[in-house]
């Protein structure tokens, strides 16, 4: 049996979610999260964690690429302790340095500048946080 975790990428405006499986160690998008100044409809998340019943949930920590921190990655940090908080569920963070370009070269190769539409960035970025966990944790249970 493996695992089913959640990723989170967190923004001020929007929060990009991915779930996966770590048999297969892929992700797919699912609907980002509006969010008001980093804040969101904690309803939504709460309908989220339901419907996929995750073990895990990893948010993707924004750092610079000297890897010091940023405020965005104060903000992501208190976003997986409020996760962690309101829900009971174990919240890991991912560097997620590289993911939003990737995303945006990603979407870009599949659809040209059309399909770089804000929501569908954060969807991927959310599955690349989650894939590079899974590749660093292969073989949990």
């Amino acid at each position: 049996m493996g695992i089913t975790a959640l990723a989170f990428d967190f923004g001020t405006k929007s929060i990009g979610c991915a779930v996966g499986q770590s048999i297969t160690g892929t992700a797919r998008a699912l609907a980002a999260f509006k969010a008001q100044d980093g804040i969101p409809n904690w309803q939504q998340i709460e309908k989220c964690l339901t419907e996929w019943k995750p073990d895990i949930i990893v948010v993707g920590l924004p750092l610079n690429m000297d890897g010091s921190e940023q405020e965005l990655s104060v903000r992501a940090r208190k976003f997986a302790n409020r996760l962690h908080g309101r829900f009971g569920i174990r919240v890991e963070l991912q560097d997620e340095r590289l993911t939003t370009a990737q995303a945006r070269a990603e979407i870009f190769t599949r659809g040209g500048y059309r399909a770089l539409d804000k929501s569908k960035v954060d969807g991927i970025s959310a599955c690349l946080i989650l894939e590079s966990w899974f590749a660093q944790h292969s073989g949990i249970e």
